[in-house]
């Protein structure tokens, strides 16, 4: 029996350990959730209002011949074969997997672990593009990648235009057919769901609205201008809006974990308690047995 015992303090120590680890890093998450919003509410607002300034600019006649806007040949082609993949295989064409395009695809992971399904999620959503050239951002995917590091806690304005910049130089010079951004979506604190958001090309609506604005010199010319820095706003908000959705998932997560510890905890110390009272009955027993013979 005290061998016993002496293996369920060991555990009951070990599960206090972790008990813990889970409420301090569910607190320096819950203290990271709301300076994170902030920036992710902030994120979409500038995403809304740059992408609302695209439709009104890819809706204008003169736009319709912009690199940003057209597919070159290769991907003309592609377009063929995946209207035939349709014509034969309808479910089939849904699957953007089979489109036998140059795809490259933005991965926005966490820089931690103990973020519940966050990561994995986001590598599952991954698997749907085998042929993607993958362009890793967050400590996670840049490890699984085998990447430079470029955490998203600290991802700077600075960087994504670089990266946009790149990116639309390359995409004008046909080097990809389409770009993606596969980034978590916040929708509370306890759901969080993995995406794909497709940059280019841009497309142009089915209803042009009635032209209100005069841009100058020609609305061409302001789109090309304006497209990097559309790319910059929708990466650095799906950046923000990972971060707030890894954070918010790693708070659910240490508390789920720290529950589990706690009753874990209490199922631990009772059975402890029961070994420890057996024990001493059993010696008291020993001992009116021994006295009862004298």
């Amino acid at each position: 029996m005290p061998a016993n015992t002496r293996e369920l303090r060991s555990r009951i120590r070990s599960v206090d350990s972790t008990l813990h680890l889970t409420k301090a890093m569910e607190l320096v998450a819950s203290s990271k959730i709301r300076k994170a919003t902030l920036k992710m509410h902030a994120g979409r607002e500038y995403a809304d209002a740059v992408t609302e300034t695209i439709k009104v600019l890819s809706g204008c006649q003169e736009c319709r011949t912009s690199p940003y806007m057209r597919r070159n040949a290769a991907a003309g082609d592609a377009q063929a074969a995946l209207d035939n993949v349709a014509a034969q295989n309808p479910a089939a064409a849904q699957n953007p997997a089979v489109a036998p395009e140059r795809i490259r695809l933005i991965v926005i992971a966490g820089d931690r672990g103990m973020a519940g399904g966050y990561n994995v999620n986001v590598f599952r959503e991954v698997q749907k593009y085998p042929d993607a050239e993958i362009y890793a951002i967050g400590r996670k995917a840049c490890a699984r990648y085998g990447q430079d590091i470029r955490g998203t806690e600290q991802y700077s304005y600075a960087e994504a235009a670089e990266l946009a910049k790149q990116f639309c130089a390359d995409f004008r010079k046909g080097e990809y057919d389409r770009l993606g951004i596969l980034y978590t979506k916040y929708v509370s604190m306890m759901t969080q769901t993995a995406e794909v958001r497709w940059i280019f090309p841009l497309t142009a609506p089915e209803e042009a609205a009635a032209q209100q604005v005069i841009f100058e010199p020609d609305a061409a010319e302001v789109l090309s201008e304006t497209v990097p820095l559309y790319v910059t706003g929708i990466l650095m908000a799906a950046v923000r809006e990972s971060y707030a959705s890894e954070v918010s998932a790693r708070s659910a997560a240490m508390n789920s974990a720290g529950r589990n510890a706690q009753k874990m905890m209490d199922d631990l110390r009772l059975a402890y308690n029961r070994a420890r009272q057996g024990a001493i009955t059993q010696e008291l027993t020993e001992i009116v047995a021994g006295a009862g013979e004298g």
